[in-house]
C-alpha cells in the first residue's frame, strides 16, 4: 500500500530519504523542461484591435492555455504583458462581484494603445480551485465569509495559482524582458522565478462598485494586492 502522511515521514527518516510533493516536481520540471505544446495560431480581430490567438496545451495535465499577441512586440526591449487567470463569471458574464473582467478589458485596450503586447490567459479558474468550487465559495461569501475564508472553508489555500505555464508560453513567444500589468506582487515573483526579467509593473485600474468592495478589500489586506481603495 502507498504510505502517506505521518507514516511516510517515519519511513523517510528511518531510511534517510528526502520527500518532495508532486507539485514540487512539476514546478521543478517547468523551470528545467519545456512542458507546453503550441497547437495553432490564428488571427483574432476584436473590437479593440487585431490580435493573433495562440493555443497551447500543457503536457502534464492537458489543460489548454491561450496567448493573445498584438503588434511587433519582439521589436520592444521590454514587452507589455498581462498574465490573466480565467474567470468565467467576470470575463464572459461581466460579473460585478470581482474585477477580473474589467482588468482583461483594460489590458486589451492598453496593449492596443501601446502598439504591441501580450495577454496570457491561463486556465486556472477561481484562483486555481476550479469553477465548481468557486461557485461554492461564492455561496459561502453570500453567507458572510470573505473570499479567503471561503476558500479555506472548502479546504483550499487562499491562492493556488501557478505561473510556470505562463512563463513557458512567454518564453516560447520569444519574450525575455517584460513590463507586467498587475496589482499582485506575488505574480512578479512567480514569473521571475522562471527566468524572466521584469523591468517594471503597470498598475491596473479596478472597477470599484458596491458589489465588490469586500472582495477588493480582502485582496488588499489578506492577499497583498496593491490597490488604492
Amino acid at each position: 500500500n502507498m504510505l502517506r502522511g505521518e507514516n511516510l515521514d517515519k519511513f523517510a527518516k528511518f531510511h534517510n530519504l528526502k520527500i518532495i510533493s508532486i507539485e514540487d516536481l512539476i514546478r521543478y520540471k517547468r523551470k528545467k523542461e519545456k512542458l507546453i505544446t503550441k497547437i495553432e495560431s490564428v488571427n483574432l480581430p476584436t473590437d479593440y484591435g487585431k490580435f493573433k490567438f495562440h493555443l497551447y496545451q500543457s503536457e502534464f495535465d492537458e489543460k489548454q492555455h491561450m496567448a493573445l499577441t498584438h503588434g511587433n512586440y519582439k521589436d520592444q526591449k521590454s514587452v507589455l504583458v498581462r498574465v490573466h487567470s480565467e474567470c468565467l463569471t467576470g470575463d464572459v458574464f461581466l460579473s460585478k462581484r470581482c474585477d477580473c473582467g474589467s482588468q482583461l478589458d483594460s489590458a486589451m485596450k492598453e496593449i492596443v494603445k501601446n502598439g504591441s503586447g501580450i495577454i496570457i490567459y491561463l486556465k486556472q479558474e477561481g484562483r486555481g480551485i476550479g469553477l465548481k468550487h468557486k461557485i461554492k465559495a461564492y455561496k459561502l461569501q453570500e453567507d458572510g465569509l470573505d473570499t479567503v475564508e471561503a476558500n479555506e472553508k472548502l479546504g483550499f489555500p487562499p491562492d493556488m495559482r501557478d505561473y510556470g505555464v505562463g512563463a513557458q508560453i512567454l518564453k516560447d513567444l520569444g519574450v525575455k524582458k517584460l513590463k507586467i500589468m498587475t496589482n499582485n506582487p506575488k505574480k512578479l515573483v512567480g514569473l521571475e522565478g522562471h527566468g524572466l526579467e521584469i523591468t517594471g509593473r503597470v498598475e491596473m485600474n479596478v472597477a470599484n462598485n458596491p458589489e465588490n468592495q469586500k472582495y477588493l478589500s480582502t485582496k488588499k489586506t489578506k492577499l497583498g494586492h496593491i490597490l488604492d481603495l
